[in-house]
């Protein structure tokens, strides 16, 4: 049991620059007073004291802002960062090493007993304001970025964004200078949706530029074209298009 306690205040020097000292992290960090309070509820939970261990929890949400099930099952060197409306459910389940910051929402879908809330894998990260639905699972290493809201099962080393949540990066993906992502964010990442809009605007500007060209040549031939005139195209999407293709004949 201390052995644990150690590790939850050793992650805190490790995921937090602003902690000092160990009296600053046992007395003012809800996220570990959190953590030491659900593996005392727990503990009860296991042992059917059930209402003790649900009146542990209680106490635990009124001082920290953070309510986590007696039942849910956390691992090693869990790092709730901030933490104020976190809520986790009673089948969760939560790997090693992962890192979960406020506003996270690991919550059940169904009414029915049984497996209804997030398995985790390890060294999971989930921003801030994300909600991970459902009695899915969450590979090793994944990353969900801030206010996504996932409701699907997540490949190990994903990175999910959106509302609903869609991979991002791939497998093998670095984080950023070889340190830890705070709020399971990735700068260097296009999100896929960007990328079809830009992708679309890319092909507006062809079909513009052809169309004219086109015109041009019927004009040539003699013929009126006047009231085949095409309309205005929006500038920023053919600036978009334009820095699309650009890149696309950059990268080839």
């Amino acid at each position: 049991m201390f052995s644990k306690i150690r590790e939850d205040i050793s992650i805190v020097y490790d995921r937090d620059p602003a902690a000092r000292h160990t009296l600053e992290i046992l007395t003012t960090y809800p996220g570990v007073h959190a953590v030491l309070f659900h593996r005392l509820a727990h503990a009860c939970w296991n042992i059917q004291l059930k209402w003790l261990a649900r009146v542990i929890s209680h106490f635990s949400r009124w001082i920290t802002g953070i309510e986590i099930h007696p039942g849910a099952k956390l691992g090693r060197r869990l790092f709730i960062d901030h933490g104020m409306g976190i809520v986790i459910g009673e089948t969760a389940e939560i790997g090693e090493d992962c890192t979960l910051y406020h506003g996270v929402t690991l919550g059940g879908t169904s009414w029915q007993k049984g497996k209804r809330h997030p398995t985790l894998g390890n060294n999971v990260v989930i921003g801030a304001g994300a909600k991970v639905l459902g009695p899915l699972s969450v590979g090793d290493n994944a990353r969900i970025g801030s206010n996504s809201v996932v409701v699907k099962d997540v490949e190990p080393g994903a990175t999910m964004v959106g509302l609903p949540a869609h991979a991002v990066g791939s497998d093998d993906y670095k984080r950023a200078n070889g340190q830890f992502d705070a709020y399971g964010h990735k700068p260097d990442d296009d999100d896929p949706i960007a990328q079809a809009i830009n992708g679309l605007c890319a092909q507006i500007r062809v079909l513009d530029g052809y169309n004219r060209d086109l015109l041009k040549a019927l004009s040539a031939a003699g013929i009126d074209v006047k009231k085949l005139t095409p309309p205005a195209v929006n500038t920023e999407c053919l600036q978009l298009g334009e820095s699309s293709g650009q890149a696309q004949n950059d990268e080839g």
